[in-house]
């Protein structure tokens, strides 16, 4: 895997992990290694998606658990 290529995946991680101190650093990566924004932001774009994906299989958990009136006041 190239340079560019790591640097996309770890913008889709920043993005899914909620890390805005790693996406600030890997931006600038990125910017050195002279990636398209464009690039960068179908990177995050995924890594969002990775996200909601796993926010809605926890809260789907959640009420499971604990009943959809106590987790959704």
């Amino acid at each position: 895997m190239n340079e560019q290529m790591k640097e996309l995946v770890a913008m889709g991680a920043s993005a899914a992990a909620n890390c805005h101190p790693c996406m600030d650093y890997h931006l600038t990566k990125c910017d050195e290694l002279g990636i398209d924004r464009e690039e960068v932001a179908a990177a995050v774009k995924v890594g969002l998606m990775v996200n909601r994906g796993a926010e809605n299989a926890i809260q789907k958990k959640a009420r499971e658990v604990f009943g959809k009136t106590a987790i959704d006041d």
